[in-house]
């Protein structure tokens, strides 16, 4: 229920705003926030979930109950390049990359968590 995608070729903090709006979402709520997303890591993050639900259908889990636990992205390889410049002079420019990490999980229902806060409240007060 996990994938990857190395050096993706857009700076992490440009990634992050996109990956800030889906976590902790839903599979269908987070595909459908990215199909109107007008931001270049929209489409690449959404083949991202497709491929982390693919890798959970192996797994037999169900779709519907599956959430985006966890999104990172990390700072990957600095490309340096020269710009030329006026006077002989050249600007440096740096093309950082992007790791994108994800991660789906289970979604608990309700019902799971009032069994546990109930459970818990009864140890505390014995």
């Amino acid at each position: 229920m996990k994938a990857t995608l190395s050096q993706f070729e857009q700076s992490p903090r440009k990634v992050r705003l996109v990956a800030d709006l889906i976590r902790g979402k839903t599979v269908r709520q987070a595909k459908e926030a990215l199909a109107f997303l007008p931001k270049k890591s929209a489409p690449i993050i959404d083949k991202l979930i497709a491929s982390a639900v693919a890798n959970a259908k192996a797994g037999e889990a169900e779709f519907d109950s599956l959430i985006v636990k966890t999104i990172t992205v990390q700072k990957g390889i600095v490309l340096r390049r020269f710009k030329p410049m006026a006077r002989g002079r050249a600007a440096r420019v740096h093309r950082t990359k992007s790791i994108i990490s994800l991660e789906l999980g289970q979604a608990v229902s309700k019902e799971k968590k009032a069994k546990k806060i109930s459970s818990k409240k009864e140890t505390k007060s014995e």
